[in-house]
């Protein structure tokens, strides 16, 4: 095995632990040693758990040298987005208020990840309450950094774990997704990601109250996993798959479907919407889509997507419209500038009266009706996940053009959020120093097309992280 255990992917971690080759303790200790070395620069991990991680990797190993069955995870240190309970921890969402506010008890995809074998190695840096932008700066840990150039954002609002993940601080990252939050820190970082079809991971976002969250929220956030390699989503879809009885919304699908006749199809559109696309991110789309090519699926190009304009715009009136009483008190938790960005968007989008809000519910199915027609005869669509390279660090909350121009580039990872369909993101390569990428977009509850697609196209052109950060500040 090699010195740095960190390096490995997920399974391969998994896999020496399991065999005896490595212990769990040193699994862990070797990546606590990589966060010691990176993360004072990165500042992607917030809440260090080494003390409960190397618990947790000793009791595996006990487990092993009793001669159980270890799980498909076995040892593998993954990072849990702020927002998101760790049993034992603080929930902060990155703000000052709720650093005590500790968690009785694990979220469900912790604690399936856990019943597998991995263990949370530290909580990771998200905007201050998942609200105050695009960049991964929250008011209680500051600014995570892009890896690759810090003048650049690491995305978000899972940049944390994007972070993390990209240079070797965990195997795993466990972030969520309403919009394009585990896809865009994948495509600013090198890394892959899995957003699920809605009602594909269950959940319960009742983290800061008793009570249910509104039908935006029910709807739209999904949790979901990053990796460095494709096989690794895999590895964390089959365990984070499944219903459970504290989420209704969960429903009982194979997580594998039937074959498709070959050659399966592939829509391609680099430009959804028509908007811009980057020349840069262009090209990455049409890396993927050689790559598919040559993978044996049937590419073409589509004039666009569904109804994508009418679908952002409804997206932004129902959500906005949900979240508009709680406004005036959330704002306060934001810090100085935290509300730039939604004050922008709500100036934009004025909320919906009743009559117009239950019309917008409707056009919301007629939306997810005209994708499912779209994609009964494509199963998949490659597309960009922002039509741009990473920006500057907070672009989206400096004025009004830079909150249009980030919510532009990130349209198509909004249709699809909205849609309720799963996406993989997965990198591209490499152009003038920062990583390209792609996301696969598949039917509801086949998440499995997508993920042999990317597992095609990274068969192809290949893995980018771990990496090491950039030394100094270039300039």
């Amino acid at each position: 095995m090699p010195d740095a255990l960190w390096k490995l992917s997920a399974g391969a971690q998994a896999e020496a632990v399991r065999r005896g080759e490595v212990s769990a303790v040193d699994l862990v200790d070797s990546h606590l040693g990589r966060i010691a070395e990176v993360n004072p620069r990165m500042n992607a991990v917030t809440q260090l758990l080494a003390e409960r991680a190397r618990e947790a990797a000793a009791a595996i190993d006990r487990r092993r040298a009793a001669g159980e069955e270890l799980g498909p995870l076995a040892g593998v240190p993954f990072t849990v987005k702020e927002s998101t309970p760790v049993e034992g921890v603080a929930t902060t969402f990155g703000v000052p208020r709720f650093r005590d506010l500790v968690a009785a008890a694990d979220a469900l995809p912790v604690a399936r990840l856990r019943a597998a074998g991995a263990v949370p190695i530290g909580h990771s840096n998200m905007p201050t309450l998942i609200l105050a932008g695009v960049h991964s700066r929250s008011e209680l840990f500051g600014d995570t950094v892009n890896p690759w150039d810090d003048r650049r954002t690491p995305g978000g609002s899972s940049g944390g774990d994007g972070v993390a993940v990209a240079t070797g601080m965990a195997a795993l990252g466990l972030g969520s997704d309403a919009g394009g939050s585990v896809r865009l820190p994948a495509q600013f970082c090198g890394v892959a990601a899995l957003k699920p079809s809605t009602g594909r991971f269950p959940a319960d976002q009742r983290v800061l109250s008793s009570d249910d969250t509104g039908p935006a929220s029910q709807m739209l956030v999904t949790d979901g996993p990053l990796a460095r390699r494709v096989g690794d989503l895999k590895l964390a879809y089959d365990v984070l798959a499944g219903t459970d009885p504290r989420d209704p919304r969960a429903v009982p699908v194979p997580r594998y479907g039937e074959p498709l006749p070959a050659p399966v199809r592939v829509a391609v559109v680099a430009d959804p919407g028509g908007h811009g696309v980057h020349p840069s991110v262009r090209a990455a789309v049409e890396r993927a889509a050689e790559a598919l090519r040559d993978a044996g699926y049937a590419v073409c190009d589509v004039p666009d997507v569904p109804r994508l304009d009418e679908a952002l715009d409804a997206y932004g009136r129902i959500t906005l419209t949900e979240f508009a009483p709680a406004w005036p008190a959330v704002r306060t938790l934001l810090g100085a500038g935290g509300d730039r960005y939604l004050s922008f968007a709500m100036e934009r989008t004025p909320p919906a009266g009743a009559d117009e809000l239950m019309a917008l519910m409707g056009t919301w199915l007629g939306i997810r009706r005209s994708w499912a027609e779209f994609l009964d005869s494509h199963p998949l669509l490659l597309g960009p996940v922002f039509t741009e390279p990473p920006f500057e660090p907070g672009l989206e909350s400096r004025d009004q053009a830079g909150c249009d121009r980030v919510t532009s580039g990130m349209r198509l990872s909004t249709a699809t959020s909205f849609v309720g369909v799963p996406a993989v993101a997965v990198p591209t390569g490499v152009t003038d120093g920062l990583p390209t990428g792609v996301q696969i977009v598949g039917r509801a509850f086949r998440e499995d097309l997508c993920l042999a697609a990317a597992q095609a196209i990274e068969d192809r052109l290949g893995v980018l992280t771990p990496i090491d950060p950039v030394a100094a500040p270039r300039s």
